[in-house]
């Protein structure tokens, strides 16, 4: 089975899903990896050269592939993947979705050390990051809605979250066992 882990920029879902991989004996796959590797660039660059309309075809051909796989596998993808054409529907129809859900404040704490990483994000104070924040985050959040499994991670820690799920990929995968 595949678990896609979904959430906003900054969500912790590349660094909880290796964790919770690792837990659970799985592989684990980032998207944005997976399309930079098809590439040969960063998101950054495959979106100033190519467009973000590149970018997503890209990152729905990923999905599509690791959707074939009959192997258990924790994939995080990027913020905008499941807004993306039918996406959601997509990860659903072939594995199980786990939001990690934060507020717009947490996400801009978390947010700001990383934040020259991140195109969209660069010469933004943290006034004008949470303002960001919260104009995108209501239009992706009907989205990330329709995960299977929903984390508040506004009051826990990563090892929370990562035990929290891990049980929960350990109860749908049927043979993935924690570590």
């Amino acid at each position: 089975m595949v678990f896609f882990i979904v959430g906003f920029m900054g969500a912790g879902k590349s660094s909880v899903g290796r964790k919770v991989a690792r837990r659970a004996g799985m592989r684990f796959v980032d998207i944005d990896a997976q399309v930079e590797q098809m590439h040969g660039a960063s998101v950054a660059e495959i979106f100033a050269r190519e467009g973000e309309a590149t970018f997503r075809k890209s990152e729905r051909a990923a999905l599509e592939q690791l959707a074939e796989s009959d192997e258990n596998i924790v994939v995080s993808c990027g913020g905008g993947t499941p807004c993306s054409g039918n996406n959601m529907a997509l990860m659903n129809a072939v594995g199980k979705t786990i939001y990690l859900k934060l507020s717009p404040r947490r996400l801009a704490a978390r947010l700001r050390p990383g934040q020259t990483k991140r195109p969209i994000l660069r010469g933004l104070d943290a006034e004008q990051t949470l303002a960001l924040i919260m104009r995108i985050l209501p239009e992706r959040e009907p989205f990330y809605d329709q995960a299977s499994m929903v984390v508040d991670c506004d009051t826990l820690g990563d090892d929370s979250i990562c035990a929290c799920i891990a049980e929960y990929i350990r109860h749908h995968s049927g043979s993935a066992e924690s570590r």
